[in-house]
């Protein structure tokens, strides 16, 4: 489900985490992405605009995160 409010999207966790308690969930929306804190789902979660998250993706494949 793709909307611009987090708060009623369908969230998930990386394939990497495998259980792991210090996990992030993320949120794919019309407009970017948004980031929570899966072990306090009631904080409000980060949005980032499609470019940032981009050049986020970008910035761990090259290497420089």
């Amino acid at each position: 489900m793709r909307l611009t409010d987090p708060s009623h999207t369908d969230w998930f966790k990386s394939t990497y985490s495998t259980g792991a308690e210090n996990c992030v969930e993320a949120a794919v929306l019309l407009d970017g992405m948004a980031v929570r804190d899966s072990k306090d789902t009631s904080l409000t979660p980060l949005r980032y605009t499609t470019s940032q998250w981009a050049a986020f993706c970008d910035g761990i494949v090259s290497g420089a995160l």
